[in-house]
């Protein structure tokens, strides 16, 4: 099996990265549309190359996380979010997912962070199992906050202290 290499993204990721979250979109993850052409690019302002670690398997992109700040507040910005996971489809099942949530809350440390935040949907139980396993609990919930696919999902606040 090829090794696992965690990483700080860089602007060329930027296309590989767009492919496999568009490869990995779900309703069991997403609350936006299924992405259609023409596709924006997946770094921006909000989410930059230094905000996102990768995930690699020998030499292939496996997946990603996104760090940011939950809101834009001075007096919040000793917490981070996670705003984005996805591990490619050939990837689950190896550990990436779980690596890459576990290189998160080192990096959200590292920048000096005190608690990590993120919200998951409620129908998303691997995503919520593996997040319990790695320390966050539930802080909150959403009661019908989406509409996804007919049929109304609640929103699950999570977090932890680092």
């Amino acid at each position: 099996m090829p090794e696992l290499r965690i990483r700080t993204a860089v602007t060329d990721d930027g296309e590989g990265l767009a492919l496999l979250d568009r490869l990995a979109w779900s309703h069991l993850h997403a609350v936006m549309p299924r992405p259609q052409p023409p596709y924006p690019p997946f770094f921006s302002e909000r989410h930059t190359p230094e905000d996102c670690l990768v995930a690699e398997l020998g030499d292939r992109l496996a997946g990603y996380v996104h760090l940011g700040f939950p809101t834009p507040v001075e007096a919040n910005r000793h917490v981070r979010q996670i705003q984005g996971l996805a591990v490619s489809e050939e990837a689950r099942g190896r550990g990436v997912g779980r690596a890459l949530v576990r290189a998160a809350v080192d990096e959200a440390r590292r920048r000096g962070a005190r608690r990590l935040t993120l919200r998951v949907l409620a129908h998303n139980t691997p995503a919520r199992g593996l997040y319990e396993a790695e320390g966050f609990v539930v802080e909150g919930i959403l009661p019908e906050e989406f509409l996804l696919d007919g049929t109304y999902v609640d929103d699950v606040l999570m977090g932890r202290s680092l």
